[in-house]
């Protein structure tokens, strides 16, 4: 792994000094402070570190304090480290240059008075590190998929197991769901598991409750495992019982949608086009107003992360990038239905990494 993060400290160190400014005027060194970079680009997971990338690979050095000594060197051994309290600080009280450009999402305005005091002249960039991280390499992606077969399996057993059934509670679902992706092998949840029943399905994040499962309700579970770092993100809806003609109706939209947004899914391809090709089936329909949500997003380190695949979203999917495809209808009071897949976008068609079929399935 040391070899891959210095590969990607390599891009992120042009990256900056492209963000910064010109030649003459741009930074000489780059601090990362944002965890979730950070750990993308030395491998380290503690929760206070700071990054410095100088010039050139040698002057790189990364910083943390005293609770992470060993781990700092198990974790990213090829680089040196300061052990400081004042991460950001330390680094740049130690830095060959008067101006560092810096991450100005992940640093707040209080942070930046105190460590303007220092010395150095800091140039903000945005969003340096996060483009890098949508194009994923061969490694994450195998990582990602495993979070994805983990909670498939963990689905799938849920139903084997009737977890799915008329006088549980919504909270009892989502814990039986929670243990069964713990006992497949997952560090944690992607996120909070939502398990939303009857009239709360049509709420897009609703949370679990004491709300009892009924015959006749829509069931919408959104879930996902996290693997060595890397999350799953999967949307299923079910029907307890004969399904509604009105449900059937619903749920077969939003599986047309959806699979037109995953075949939109290509190399090139603008996100919010991506977005149109799902929305334009819902819009069709009449439920154009239903769709309240973007249609995707990025999954890797972070549950969200870029790209944005949405009506308001901007740019192109690349080859490699891992994303969501979401769409979903909700009617107030009576339910909705989302269905959600993870895929990789790539040249010869999107590669599926949740596997659960889509099918409306009856419990």
């Amino acid at each position: 792994m040391a070899d891959i993060h210095a590969a990607r400290r390599a891009a992120a160190r042009q990256a900056a000094r492209e963000a910064a400014g010109t030649p003459a005027d741009g930074a000489g060194a780059f601090l990362v402070t944002d965890l979730t970079n950070i750990r993308y680009l030395s491998g380290f997971t503690g929760s206070n570190a700071a990054l410095l990338l100088g010039a050139v690979p040698r002057d790189d050095v990364i910083a943390t304090d005293g609770r992470y000594t060993t781990q700092i060197v198990a974790q990213a051994g090829d680089l040196p480290a300061v052990i400081e309290r004042d991460c950001a600080g330390a680094l740049l009280g130690r830095v060959p240059t008067d101006r560092v450009a810096f991450e100005a999402d992940a640093m707040t305005v209080a942070e930046h008075t105190r460590l303007a005091k220092v010395g150095p002249v800091l140039l903000p960039t945005r969003g340096v590190v996060e483009r890098l991280r949508e194009v994923k390499d061969p490694g994450e992606i195998e990582l990602i998929a495993r979070a994805c077969a983990i909670s498939d399996e963990a689905l799938a057993a849920l139903i084997a197991a009737d977890g799915i059934r008329a006088g549980r509670t919504e909270a009892q679902v989502a814990r039986h769901l929670e243990n069964l992706m713990y006992d497949r092998g997952a560090e944690d949840t992607a996120f909070e598991t939502i398990v939303a029943s009857g009239s709360h399905s049509a709420i897009p994040h609703h949370r679990p409750t004491d709300a009892v499962l009924a015959t006749g309700d829509f069931v919408k579970i959104d879930f996902g495992a996290r693997y060595a770092g890397y999350h799953a993100d999967i949307t299923r809806t079910f029907v307890l019982g004969e399904p509604a003609a009105w449900q059937r109706e619903i749920y077969g939209l939003v599986a047309h949608a959806q699979q037109a947004g995953r075949e939109a899914l290509a190399p090139g391809a603008g996100t919010r086009d991506v977005d149109g090709a799902a929305r334009a089936v819902i819009a069709a329909a009449g439920y154009g107003d239903r769709f309240v949500h973007g249609l995707g997003h990025g999954v890797g380190l972070q549950i969200h992360e870029a790209p944005s695949v949405g009506a308001l979203g901007t740019g192109t999917l690349s080859d490699g990038a891992v994303v969501t495809v979401e769409p979903g209808v909700y009617l107030p009071g009576r339910g909705g239905v989302r269905i959600e897949d993870t895929l990789v976008v790539r040249a010869a068609g999107p590669e599926l990494l949740t596997r659960t079929g889509k099918d409306l399935i009856t419990l």
